[in-house]
Parts: C-alpha cells; sequence; structure tokens
C-alpha cells in the first residue's frame, strides 16, 4: 500500500513538473519618436524631435515632411466631398498609407482617420462612421 502511494505521488509530481512552461522574458520596447498611429492633433504640433527633421520641398504637394528615410510624416492640405456631396477641406498628416487630421465643412470641424486609395487620393472617415473623398492640393 505505501508503495503505491509512493508510486501515485511520484506520477503526480512528475505530471506537474513536466506540465509547468516557462514564459519568455518580455520583449524590450524601443524608444524612438515615431508614433504608432497618427491622430488628428499631430498636425498641430510639431515636437522638438520633429523640428530637428523639418523639411519643405515646394516641388512636392506636401506642405512640410519630418522624419527620417522609411519614417517619414508628411503634412497635406486637403480638400473633397463627403457622402452627401458637401465640400470640405482640412488638413491631414500621413506616415505610410494611414494617417489623421481635422476636415471642415460648412458647420463644423471633423477629426479623421485617411488611406491613401490612389496617387493624391485619400478615402477618410470621421468618428460617426461617414466617408469622406479627399484630394490633395
Amino acid at each position: 500500500m505505501l508503495t503505491k502511494c509512493r508510486t501515485l505521488s511520484f506520477f503526480i509530481f512528475f505530471i506537474m513538473w513536466g506540465c509547468k512552461r516557462e514564459l519568455p522574458p518580455p520583449t524590450p520596447k524601443i524608444n524612438n519618436f515615431y508614433k504608432q498611429v497618427i491622430t488628428p492633433d499631430d498636425r498641430k504640433v510639431i515636437t522638438p524631435q520633429e523640428a530637428k527633421t523639418y523639411h519643405v520641398n515646394k516641388e512636392y504637394q506636401y506642405e512640410y515632411r519630418t522624419g527620417t528615410s522609411g519614417h517619414y510624416e508628411y503634412n497635406y492640405d486637403v480638400k473633397g466631398v463627403d457622402s452627401k456631396g458637401d465640400s470640405v477641406r482640412g488638413n491631414i498628416n500621413i506616415e505610410g498609407k494611414y494617417g489623421a487630421g481635422i476636415l471642415i465643412d460648412s458647420i463644423k470641424d471633423h477629426e479623421i482617420k485617411a488611406e491613401w486609395i490612389d496617387y493624391g487620393k485619400l478615402k477618410a472617415t470621421d468618428n460617426n462612421g461617414n466617408e469622406y473623398y479627399l484630394i490633395v492640393e
């Protein structure tokens, strides 16, 4: 009887020990001044890090550019229409394919998230789900 208890205890211990999983150490977060997601407020202020790489080139449609190669953030003036055909104007920041900004129509300002759909053309959506079709000025 004692041998059976020891065997059973050893078997339970072996199962518990064998099932123990070691969690990998957390990956360190890389500190840089690039935001994971652009917000509408990004276009209002240029940070000191962005000011170091501020660039204007009148040959291109962007108002200014900040960042380094592969991580540029562009600022554009845009105009377009909403889904009802009403005119809107605004300003956005874009990094890669996506960005955010503010559109102004005849009534109020709209915070939007935008994405490129073609050269110089963007599709944007506000917080209420309204869609806007924009072109870069």
